[in-house]
C-alpha cells in the first residue's frame, strides 16, 4: 500500500487575478529553484515531477488541490521524493501562508480532500480552460471581477437596525477588490459652523445626481447643521490620521463591525478609495469595514456612540462574557505590543525582543481576527522589517518587506503607492533610511535567506527564534 504525504491548499485558489498572480509567482520560483534539475520537467500545463509517483503543478492555480506522493518504498527512497515535497511546501508556505496544509500518514494525519476530487483535479492539469465569466460554488456565484467588470459583486440593501448596507450577490474572494470610488467631495477639519458653509456653497456646484447621493446619506447628528451631520456621520479619512474627509456615493453605505470582512484604502496617487475583501465574503453576507480605532470593547463601544451613534452588535460585540473578555484581553494585549514595538530606545537597544514582540502581535492579531487581520498583518510585517534593517540584517528585512507587499496587493491592490513601497524595499532593503542607523550587529545579505528548510525551521530562522 505505502504511506502518503504531501500539502493540500485550503480553501482552493480561485480563478480571480489575485489568486492566479500570487500562483503564478509560485510557479516561477519553483521553476527558478528547479532550473537545473532534470527531473522537473516543463510540461505544456504543469510542471512533472519525476520522483516518486510524479506529482505534478498545474499551471492554472484554480485546479491545484494536492501535492503528494508515497514516500515509502524502494522508487520513492531512491529519488528522494520527501526532498521534493518538503521543498516545494516551503516555496508555496512563503507564498500562501496558513492556506497550505501538510500532512504524512506516518503521523497519521491526512490530507483535507478526498482521493476522488483530488484525482478529478489532476486529471483537468491535461487540458487549459476556456475563458469563462463565472461559475457558481457553495451555493452562490462566483465571479472573477478581472473578466466580468458588468457583473455587480454587491447590492444596498436595508440592513436591520443599521438602515442601508452593502450585502455580496456572489461569493467574492479574498484579495478582491469590491468597489472603488471617487469622492463626492472632500472637507478639511474645521469647526462644524465653518464645515456647514463649506458644503452648502460645494454643494450648489454638485449636479443634480450627486446632490441626491449626498443627501441621501444617513445622519447620525441633526438638527440646525444638516449637511454637516451627514459628513460628520459618514466621512472616512483620505489616508491614516489625515485631516481631510471625504464622501462617497456607495462605499457611506458600508456599516461597522468589530470582526470586519474589507478594507477600505485612500490612494492619494490616483486620488480614490478602494474596498478589498480581505476575507471570503459569502453570497448574503454584509460588507463590513471596522469604524474603530482598537481597545477592548468598553473603549470601542463609547468611541462609536460618540462619533457615530450606535451601540455595536457584531459578532465579537455579541459573543458571551467570558468569550468577550478573552477578546478584550487580547485587543488590550495588542494595544501594549503596538506600544512596545514602537518604542525606539526598545529597538534601537533590544532588538531581539522588539522583534519577538512583533511575532507575538502576529500569532494575537491571526486569532483575535480568525486568521484574517488585513492591512494589521501588513503593518506587522513592516514593523519587523524596520527592526531588521536598522541593525542591517537584509536577509530577514526582504522577507519582512515581501510578506508587506503582499498583504498590501490583498488589501489596497497592485496600484496602492504602499504595496509599491513595499514591493521596492523587498527588491532593495537598504534602499530604507534606517539601514544600519542602530548597529551592524545582525549584518546579512540579502542572498543570505537560507533554501531547504522546512516551515518550522524557517520560521525560527526568520524570527530568530534560535538565538
Amino acid at each position: 500500500m505505502g504511506v502518503d504525504a504531501g500539502f493540500d491548499m485550503v480553501p482552493r485558489l480561485t480563478k480571480a487575478a489575485v489568486d492566479q498572480e500570487v500562483w503564478e509567482r509560485f510557479i516561477r520560483s519553483v521553476k527558478e529553484h528547479y532550473e537545473d534539475d532534470d527531473r522537473v520537467e516543463i510540461k505544456t500545463n504543469y510542471l512533472l515531477f519525476k520522483v516518486g509517483e510524479h506529482p505534478k503543478l498545474p499551471f492554472e492555480g484554480h485546479k491545484f488541490l494536492r501535492f503528494s506522493s508515497k514516500i515509502s518504498g524502494r522508487i520513492a527512497t531512491e529519488s528522494k521524493v520527501m526532498d521534493y515535497i518538503q521543498t516545494v511546501y516551503l516555496l508555496a508556505k512563503v507564498d500562501f501562508g496558513t492556506r497550505v496544509r501538510k500532512w504524512s500518514e506516518y503521523s497519521d494525519q491526512y490530507g483535507h480532500y478526498g482521493w476522488a476530487e483530488v484525482n478529478e483535479s489532476i486529471a483537468s492539469y491535461e487540458q487549459i480552460d476556456e475563458p469563462e465569466a463565472t461559475t457558481l460554488i457553495a451555493g452562490g456565484l462566483n465571479v472573477d471581477p478581472s473578466k466580468s467588470p458588468d457583473i455587480p459583486l454587491f447590492e444596498v440593501k436595508p440592513i436591520s437596525a443599521k438602515g442601508r448596507g452593502l450585502v455580496a450577490r456572489v461569493n467574492i474572494p479574498k484579495g478582491t477588490r469590491v468597489l472603488l470610488e471617487k469622492p463626492i467631495f472632500t472637507s478639511q477639519s474645521m469647526s462644524l459652523d465653518l464645515i456647514e458653509k463649506s458644503l452648502a456653497s460645494k454643494l450648489k456646484s454638485l449636479s443634480k445626481v450627486e446632490q441626491r447621493q449626498f443627501l441621501s446619506l444617513h445622519n447620525n447628528f441633526p438638527g440646525k447643521r444638516p449637511f454637516s451631520g451627514i459628513m460628520k456621520t459618514n466621512a472616512l479619512p483620505c489616508g491614516s490620521d489625515s485631516t481631510v474627509g471625504a464622501v462617497y456615493p456607495t462605499i457611506c453605505f458600508i456599516n461597522h463591525s468589530c470582526l470586519p470582512n474589507a478594507h477600505n484604502n485612500w490612494n492619494e496617487d490616483k486620488g480614490h478609495e478602494t474596498i478589498h475583501a480581505i476575507r471570503p465574503i459569502m453570497a448574503g453576507q454584509e460588507i463590513t469595514l471596522p469604524y474603530d480605532k482598537g481597545g477592548p470593547s468598553s473603549v470601542r463601544q463609547a468611541k462609536l456612540q460618540q462619533s457615530f451613534g450606535f451601540r455595536c452588535d457584531c459578532t465579537i460585540c455579541s459573543l458571551p462574557r467570558p468569550e468577550l473578555l478573552a477578546s478584550d484581553a487580547r485587543r488590550s494585549e495588542i494595544q501594549r505590543l503596538d506600544d512596545a514595538i514602537g518604542n525606539p530606545f526598545n529597538m534601537m537597544t533590544n532588538p531581539g525582543a522588539s522583534l519577538a514582540n512583533c511575532y507575538s502581535l502576529l500569532q494575537t492579531l491571526e486569532e483575535e481576527f480568525r486568521g484574517s487581520p488585513g492591512v494589521l498583518l501588513a503593518r506587522v510585517q513592516y514593523d519587523a522589517f524596520q527592526i531588521s534593517i536598522a541593525h542591517g540584517d537584509q536577509a530577514r528585512a526582504a522577507v519582512f518587506a515581501e510578506n508587506a507587499y503582499r498583504s498590501r496587493v490583498e488589501c489596497e491592490g497592485e496600484d496602492s503607492p504602499t504595496a509599491q513601497n513595499m514591493k521596492a524595499l523587498m527588491q532593495n532593503p537598504t534602499s530604507h533610511a534606517s539601514f544600519g542607523a542602530c548597529s551592524m550587529r545582525w549584518k546579512t545579505t540579502k542572498k543570505s535567506v537560507p533554501k531547504g528548510l522546512d516551515a518550522d525551521e524557517f520560521k525560527k530562522w526568520l524570527w530568530r527564534q534560535n538565538k
